[in-house]
């Protein structure tokens, strides 16, 4: 009787093929509402651009972490216009300093450590 041959293992292993991720997936959908994202849009603009110099693509990206609707994100060139100082070496923008006098110390968004440079920034 003869046998039949045993079937010899690929030493190989099998890839799996998995679909390519989008990172805008893997995060949530569930938007919670926080202090910041209730304020104004300007003032919001205002209190980022208070701590430090940004860049439009820094400053989107930062204000959408604390949530921004579209039609507030199609206005941030008209509020840069209104509140901020281009620097055409580096393009970024910083605070009017006539607006230093509007900026809350105690601004939800801001952390103990940016609450401490505002009080730097301000004593100047």
């Amino acid at each position: 009787v003869k046998r039949r041959p045993e079937s010899i293992p690929d030493f190989v292993p099998v890839r799996k093929r998995s679909t390519p991720m989008n990172p805008a997936n893997m995060i949530p959908k569930t938007r919670t509402v926080t202090a910041v994202s209730q304020r104004p849009y300007r003032d919001r603009v205002i209190h980022l651009l208070a701590l430090k110099n940004y860049k439009k693509p820094e400053l989107l990206a930062r204000l959408q972490k604390d949530g921004v609707n579209q039609k507030d994100k199609n206005s941030l060139g008209m509020i840069l216009q209104q509140v901020a100082n281009l620097n055409p070496k580096d393009n970024t923008f910083s605070l009017k300093d006539y607006l230093f006098k509007e900026i809350q110390k105690d601004w939800p968004g801001y952390s103990e450590i940016d609450k401490q440079s505002l009080e730097l920034i301000l004593s100047r």
